[in-house]
């Protein structure tokens, strides 16, 4: 119950609405409890005593009371949705706020298909919880105390063998419900694999294709669609056990009721007509007790989505401002990585007491094997991860003293794989100053070389990229990314192998652009063609986390080292010589 009191804390923005719908709720249960009563009425009075005046009145009272029932049902539906509406939207919010807040490392480990799953399957078994359980819980519960009344107000003997069969219900429903919740997280889990496993495999649909896998891709959905099906019916399995267990246990009461209550009937103690309504009451008791049961069953399996949520909502925030964090004033593009030390995992080191430097203006090139550390310091610089030794300053700042947003908003990165939205081509360069104007947007775009390309497209500027901008050819993607991080003008730049996956003639293009970007601006360049790098005012070539030598084009070379090794990997000699 500790998490459903923290869910209900959502709920108290909307405790106006909440009141109201509740007075709505019981006032509806209320007319059903009016009823048996007037049945009493009819039998004892109206029957027997041949009570035309009484006759007229009940009739007018069923009118009456099911207009109030119509009215407090519309009241109590809508609210109640409102409620549980309102409080979804701010669940999302705040599980979406999280996961902006959350490390690098996190999605490292996660697929994104289980971090959807989260804002998606479990805050909608939140929303069952809260609107159908929330009403269904009330009602029942307002219509079995207000029949225990009614019951006692009848005969008070009889409510107490009644009452003896309530503590046997809430043990089996106390016993089936540690199950049920159980069941429902394994539930959610597999619904989470599913929500994966479709993002894995629609995402990659050009690949599955390629390879034929088609049939692979469905026996792996078909698998885990039936592991899914088996979690499901467990719970129903659980659920369908639970409620003939609770109305054995009320046919039970009823029994014993008809026995005794017929007793007294025919001892006049009681009246026909009050035993008739007893029982209607005895029966308004079950119905809500087997029902309740079934609130709870689904109660706890909602339970078990609302202990997924906040189990992320209370996962550490490892990158985070410090509570004496400042905002890094605007920057020179002084950049020093002091003595740096950092591991992925612990015991796995990848990098080793790197040490560089880069003056204001200067570019600075990292060059090695695949998996050497290049990209792992791009991703320090802006407190992607945070060092495990070492530090890394700016004009003098340690990054972790400065405030994230201060700190990023002074860096750019152009990655190997730009990520486009899909909106239009202007909003996604627009991503790199909210409130640049649209003269702003095309002087960006011409400075990348991307203007001439956008102007031939059938919607110019307003043309939609499609999803991660499928609709552009790779170089063209690359000059929208560079005419982002222009038009965000940062001091430092990254450009993690921003042209290794291009061809030749859009790497000159992309370079082009790169070359008119780096001006002014301390650049740090992770390359994998080395022709990009000549001019680099330091080269860093790291091999395991270690920086193995370091210096300029010409001095590399004459070295002899691991740099000149690659550099006669990627060229011939004859190459070699046309490019000195």
């Amino acid at each position: 119950m500790k998490n459903y009191k923290r869910l209900l804390k959502y709920i108290r923005p909307y405790v106006k609405q909440l009141c109201f719908a509740i007075v709505c709720i019981v006032m509806a249960a209320a007319a059903n409890l009016y009823l048996p009563w007037i049945i009493k009425d009819m039998v004892d009075k109206v029957l027997t005593d041949k009570d035309m005046g009484m006759l007229n009145i009940i009739c007018l009272g069923i009118v009456v009371v099911f207009i109030l029932r119509g009215i407090f049902y519309y009241g109590q539906s809508y609210l109640v949705s409102y409620i549980g509406q309102k409080v979804i939207i701010d669940v999302r919010e705040v599980m979406f706020r999280k996961f902006q807040r959350m490390p690098m490392a996190y999605f490292d480990k996660h697929q994104t298909g289980e971090t959807m799953s989260y804002i998606t399957n479990d805050v909608a078994a939140i929303q069952s919880a809260l609107v159908d359980n929330l009403i269904e819980m009330v009602t029942e519960g307002s219509i079995l105390i207000g029949s225990l009344v009614m019951m006692i107000v009848l005969d008070w003997k009889l409510s107490l063998l009644t009452l003896v069969i309530i503590p046997l219900v809430g043990q089996a429903m106390k016993i089936f419900g540690r199950k049920i919740k159980r069941n429902g997280t394994v539930i959610q889990e597999r619904m989470a694999d599913i929500t994966s496993l479709l993002q894995e495999s629609i995402s990659s649909i050009r690949v599955v294709k390629s390879f034929v896998r088609q049939k692979y891709e469905t026996d792996r959905f078909c698998r885990q669609n039936e592991l899914n099906f088996q979690a499901a019916m467990k719970n129903v399995q659980l659920t369908s056990l639970l409620t003939p267990s609770v109305e054995f246990l009320a046919a039970i009461s009823v029994a014993v009721i008809l026995w005794f209550g017929g007793y007294e009937v025919i001892n006049g103690v009681l009246t026909a007509g009050a035993l008739i309504a007893f029982l209607t009451y005895a029966v308004n008791l079950a119905n809500p007790v087997k029902r309740l049961s079934r609130v709870y069953g689904n109660l706890q399996r909602a339970m078990a989505a609302v202990d997924r949520v906040f189990a992320v909502i209370d996962l550490p925030e490892t990158i985070k401002d410090k509570d004496d964090a400042i905002a890094l004033p605007p920057v020179q593009g002084h950049v020093v990585v002091n003595h740096v030390d950092f591991a992925y995992k612990p015991g796995v080191p990848a990098l080793v007491d790197m040490n560089v430097e880069a003056q204001p203006g200067q570019m600075i090139a990292f060059v090695g094997p695949s998996g050497a550390g290049k990209s792992t310091i791009a991703n320090l610089i802006p407190r992607f991860y945070d060092v495990t030794g070492g530090s890394i300053t700016i004009d003098g700042h340690d990054i972790r003293d400065v405030t994230l947003d201060s700190l990023r908003g002074q860096i750019g990165i152009v990655p190997q794989e730009t990520m486009l939205f899909s909106t239009t081509i202007r909003e996604n360069i627009r991503y790199g100053r909210l409130d640049a104007t649209d003269e702003e947007v095309v002087a960006a775009a011409q400075a990348a070389n991307a203007d001439v390309f956008i102007r031939e497209l059938p919607q110019g500027y307003d043309t939609q990229v499609g999803e991660r901008g499928m609709n552009l050819s790779g170089g063209q993607r690359q000059r929208m990314a560079i005419a982002r991080a222009i038009l965000k003008n940062p001091r430092v730049l990254i450009l993690d192998e921003a042209t290794s996956a291009l061809d030749t003639e859009s790497e000159k293009i992309v370079q082009a652009a790169l070359d008119q970007l780096m001006v002014g601006r301390t650049s740090f360049v992770i390359a994998h063609r080395l022709s990009t790098i000549f001019n680099a005012d330091q080269i860093y070539v790291i091999d395991h986390g270690h920086i193995q030598e370091h210096g300029t084009h010409e001095e590399l070379l004459a070295k002899g080292g691991l740099y000149s090794t690659l550099y006669n990997i990627q060229f011939k000699k004859s190459d070699a010589g046309k490019e000195e």
